[in-house]
């Protein structure tokens, strides 16, 4: 990050300069954090659509170019030639490990996945057909009360036992929220097998007969979980940016990512595209339905095409399509009626000058809801998944702004626009 120029701004007559800062990649900024002192004013940006909250060396977005880096790695290199743990130490140290630190941050991983036995009981304080994610929400919250002997956030060894803890343990969290709600009993975590194929086991296998991950699912799952593992300053990733600015401890910041990732207009993508194609139900109404998404005046919507951020294809869905090609001919899927009407959908927007006119492809979201549905996983089960891969983000982001020598709890400032100060009635 470089600042070799300044700019200036005009206000009732008055100027006022401020340094522009140059990064790596992307867009220039200009630093105002004097603006307020300087010249009592403040900038108004609903959303922070045009605002840099922090300096970060993590995640790199061009939505222009359709380009996503991991610590400047495409990410279409890292899910071919790296598996999700390899991302993990990525985005943790900043660099790829070699094949010693490799097998070392695995078996450190591996160390740390089971969790309190009293965290078993935890679970049946909530009804069996609560939301896996009210329960997540819940039980990563409340890990605090469990493991609380690394809490000072100013402690590097502390954040990194914390960060191997909740990492390691998040598919484990996850899997005992799944079988909870299907009444299946938990499955401890095997440590003879890789991160994602143990997650498999404790969400697939049962007591009654012992779990044999197939490989390519495994590589599918492994997949998305790279692709989900950080997307720059989203809402779940400033939630818990701000949460631990406070100094909270990492499980509350954690959970409070988790909340906002539940939320509809965030993690919850996948979710509403396999609603939606469960609504259209057949191949024989995409005609109709597609007549609908061209109308403005209709409230339906495709869901799962599109992206916010990129303005062009998403990257991560270049590589799901690919996976689920993969998954779908594994398991002999190909004539299921929903996968039928998902590439019938697939086929029409990369086709019709309406939706490639607007750049409405397929988003990871489309093909991630597909892929997780022919694994067995349910739909109410899929932002949990999320959660699991984006924890590695999230604890990264947590600890960068630990770090950051210039870093501040943070407080927005409003613009003000109730009533004006008046004074209580002596007779009411």
């Amino acid at each position: 990050m470089t600042s070799n120029r300044n700019t200036t701004l005009t206000l009732d007559g008055k100027t006022y300069e401020f340094p522009v800062m140059t990064g790596t990649h992307g867009s220039d900024v200009i630093d105002i954090r004097t603006l307020g002192s300087k010249a009592g004013v403040y900038t108004y940006d609903s959303g922070f659509l045009s605002t840099a909250s922090c300096l970060s060396r993590i995640t790199y977005i061009d939505g222009d170019k359709g380009e996503l880096l991991y610590r400047g790695y495409p990410i279409e290199q890292l899910a071919e030639k790296c598996n999700f743990l390899e991302v993990a130490y990525l985005l943790k140290n900043g660099e790829l490990p070699n094949a010693e630190e490799k097998v070392g941050f695995e078996n450190t991983i591996k160390s740390h996945t089971m969790v309190h036995e009293q965290i078993n009981r935890f679970y049946q304080g909530f009804r069996r057909d609560a939301h896996p994610m009210a329960v997540m929400v819940g039980v990563v919250g409340a890990l605090s009360a469990f493991y609380h002997e690394a809490m000072d956030n100013s402690d590097a060894e502390h954040r990194s036992i914390n960060f191997n803890r909740i990492v390691a343990k998040m598919p484990t969290i996850v899997a005992m929220a799944y079988k909870y709600n299907t009444g299946q009993p938990f499955m401890y975590p095997r440590n003879d097998l890789d991160y994602t194929a143990n997650f498999m086991h404790m969400m697939f296998g049962t007591p009654c007969e012992t779990y044999k991950p197939n490989p390519v699912l495994v590589h599918a799952l492994d997949t998305i979980f790279t692709l989900h593992a950080d997307h720059e300053q989203n809402a779940s990733t400033s939630t818990v940016r701000l949460a631990g600015s406070s100094g909270a401890n990492p499980f509350a910041c954690i959970s409070a990512g988790i909340a906002c990732l539940w939320g509809p207009a965030h993690g919850g993508a996948n979710e509403a595209c396999l609603n939606m194609l469960e609504q259209i139900g057949s191949v024989d109404h995409v005609g109709e339905y597609i007549k609908r998404a061209k109308d403005k005046n209709d409230p339906f919507r495709l869901m799962g095409f599109g992206h916010r951020v990129y303005k062009n294809f998403d990257p991560r869905a270049k590589l799901m399509s690919k996976v689920c090609a993969d998954v779908l001919n594994e398991l002999g899927l190909g004539n299921d009626p929903l996968f039928k009407l998902a590439r019938e959908l697939e086929r029409i927007a990369l086709e019709d000058e309406y939706f490639v006119d607007r750049k409405l492809y397929p988003n990871v979201d489309f093909y991630s809801g597909i892929v997780q549905r022919a694994l067995g996983i349910p739909t109410s089960m899929f932002t949990c998944i999320f959660s699991l891969a984006r924890t590695v983000g999230w604890m990264t982001q947590w600890e960068e702004m630990l770090t950051d020598p210039e870093y501040k709890i943070g407080r927005p400032r409003q613009l003000y626009i109730g009533a004006a100060r008046r004074d209580v009635p002596d007779v009411r």
